[in-house]
């Protein structure tokens, strides 16, 4: 396929017309003649942007380099080709919130020469691209920088230079995230009035768990000086309660908090078998040197303990945690058994404020679409039970209890089952009828005496927004994997929003 020119003679001269053509064998001539598919027009009145289009379209079905070699002059030579738009635009938002300017100052001498950090800046910014765009090791990340992509400023990065980076950001982080944060809270007007934190656990591929050091008991790595009888022993990757249903391999355990727009404002690690119960009294006490104003802090159930609570009303803070309905504590049974009316706050969501404390306020939320699935889902276990139990009373006492046993393993079904004085299996009524009162309802426990009934349950609702933020991080990182690298890539450190750690 080709350009033919014809030429054609007129009062005004000579008129050459542009035509899109190719050769076709014509077996009675014997020789391939043209065949025009498409006609430009006049040479002189050529519709050059009409070409431009085209010939940019056509480009697209090329490789870049046979692209550039089909539309350049002859003296240029096709070298290379790197993705440049999503790193670009990442570069801009990290200029506007003035990170580049942060990393040049932290970190910096009170007196003497101070550090050139532009080469550290880069790399930084580098590693975030990378974790944003494909994220990967830091080795591998080191050839994502050098081969895959365009960065403004850092044309190559070794491993070693990612490493060091790493370790420098380990030194800095709290002064760092501190003037991140400040800087994306007046960016973006965030509101910290509500702050919501939860946890979860990533696991490592790794035959064995870290070697135990000592550790305070925010998990951090003492040094030799500081070690006396009372801290514990434990490798940062360690073996714990996976909430991956990996409890066969080493992982760490990360918290993050976020506020009522699902913006995260700092994120916490913490080696694999810590507790919940006691992380969020560490997290109140390093956001306290935030001077943040008042804040409510929002919790699900696996903070809820009373010493939490106190912990978390100390400086004038509220709380929001949701509470065990099947806990069986006399406040949850008596904030259950009140009588009231439900008011209607929302698309599936109706709430009830109960009163049965000085200090703490419950609210009883009921959804219900969540009412029906939790009932039809009982109904189909319950169903599984008349044919796991038939004609078990004629069993042996070993016989009976090795099924009762089986049926052990699947909480869902021994939830509804009993066993009779004499050892009989029956299924529990009882359990089905309190299940029954429970159906699409949770409850909430508030400290706040200003917040209405609706609000708690809305603010608690916003709790989802923490775990969209874990999936939104397990599916633009890489876990599971084995990974090496300097001595501080593993220790327990914290990040803010906008830190490159994050």
């Amino acid at each position: 396929m080709y350009v033919k020119t014809t030429k054609r003679e007129n009062k005004s001269g000579t008129v050459r017309y542009l035509h899109l053509a190719h050769n076709e064998w014509d077996s009675v001539k014997g020789r391939a003649v043209p065949k025009v598919l498409f006609t430009f027009g006049r040479e002189d009145d050529l519709d050059r942007d009409a070409v431009r289009r085209l010939v940019a379209s056509l480009s697209r079905l090329l490789e870049p380099s046979d692209a550039l070699a089909a539309t350049a002059a002859s003296d240029l030579e096709f070298v290379s080709s790197v993705p440049f738009g999503g790193a670009y635009v990442l570069d801009q938002l990290w200029h506007r919130l003035r990170i580049d300017q942060i990393v040049g100052r932290v970190g910096q001498p009170k007196r003497g020469r101070r550090r050139d950090m532009t080469a550290t800046e880069r790399v930084l910014f580098a590693l975030v691209a990378n974790r944003a765009l494909a994220p990967s090791s830091k080795l591998a990340a080191a050839d994502w920088i050098t081969h895959d992509v365009h960065i403004d400023g850092l044309a190559e990065a070794g491993e070693q230079p990612c490493y060091r980076a790493m370790d420098w950001l380990h030194e800095v982080k709290d002064d760092l995230e501190k003037q991140v944060f400040d800087e994306v809270a007046n960016l973006l007007n965030l509101e910290v009035d509500l702050l919501f934190f939860d946890t979860t656990s990533t696991y490592f591929e790794l035959e064995e768990p870290d070697e135990p050091v000592a550790r305070d008991e925010a998990g951090r790595r003492l040094d030799t000086d500081d070690v006396d009888g009372q801290a514990k022993q434990i490798g940062f990757r360690t073996y714990g309660k996976s909430k991956d249903s990996r409890d066969d391999l080493p992982q760490i355990v990360i918290g993050m908090a976020v506020t009522r727009d699902g913006i995260p404002v700092r994120c916490w690690c913490w080696p694999g078998n810590a507790s919940d119960q006691t992380l969020i009294r560490q997290v109140k006490d390093e956001m306290r040197d935030w001077t943040l104003s008042k804040i409510v802090w929002v919790a699900d159930r696996g903070f809820s303990s009373a010493e939490n609570r106190r912990y978390l009303r100390k400086g004038d803070h509220a709380f929001i945690i949701g509470e065990k309905l099947r806990s069986g504590s006399p406040e949850v049974q008596a904030a259950l058994s009140r009588q009231g009316r439900y008011q209607d706050v929302g698309e599936n969501m109706r709430v009830k404020e109960v009163r049965i404390s000085d200090t703490d306020r419950f609210v009883i939320c009921h959804n219900p679409e969540a009412a029906e699935r939790d009932r039809h889902m009982r109904e189909q276990l319950v169903a599984q039970l008349p044919d796991l139990i038939a004609d078990t009373d004629k069993l042996s006492d070993f016989k009976r209890g090795e099924l009762r046993g089986r049926i052990g393993d699947k909480p869902g079904l021994n939830r509804y089952l009993r066993a009779t004085p004499a050892g009989k299996l029956r299924i529990d009524q009882a359990k089905i009828k309190a299940e029954e009162n429970l159906d699409g309802k949770y409850l909430l426990r508030c400290s706040d005496p200003h917040l209405s009934a609706e609000d708690i349950a809305l603010g608690y609702k916003q709790l989802l927004e923490v775990e969209r933020g874990w999936r939104d991080m397990s599916r633009s990182s890489t876990c599971g994997l084995s990974t090496t690298g300097s001595k501080n890539a593993s220790e327990p450190t914290s990040s803010c929003a906008g830190s490159p750690s994050c």
